[in-house]
């Protein structure tokens, strides 16, 4: 995973890095059938039980997300810009500030952690 850091023109500090979706998460939205031609069966079908380990949800990407996008992420706020430009790893930073400013904002709180010295062993007791 390719990461990078840069400074905008307004002096905040961006970390950039690309996310790449497995094969097996690149679902899209849509229910196929591929099956060429339904057959009857011989022997029951063991489909109707579920058979997962897991009780997890799979998430559904879609549209371009589906080939991956970058995030970008400063102490206030994060983006996400997809397609992922093939040049954003060599990129000046000048034109890495253009796509985080293309990148859509990610809603959510976002948390950061800044202590001073003292706060840490304060709260300790």
């Amino acid at each position: 995973m390719p990461y990078r850091t840069f400074v905008d023109s307004t002096g905040a500090e961006w970390q950039v890095w690309d996310i790449v979706p497995r094969l097996s998460e690149r679902r899209s939205g849509e229910v196929i059938d591929r099956r060429r031609q339904v057959a009857p069966i011989r022997f029951p079908d063991r489909r109707e039980d579920n058979r997962r380990l897991t009780d997890t949800r799979r998430s559904v990407l879609r549209g371009t997300y589906v080939h991956g996008w970058l995030c970008f992420d400063s102490a206030k706020e994060k983006r996400r810009l997809s397609p992922i430009p093939y040049d954003w790893t060599t990129c000046n930073e000048d034109t890495l500030e253009l796509y985080a400013r293309r990148g859509e904002p990610v809603g959510g709180p976002h948390r950061t952690f800044g202590f001073s010295d003292e706060e840490p062993i304060r709260e300790a007791g």
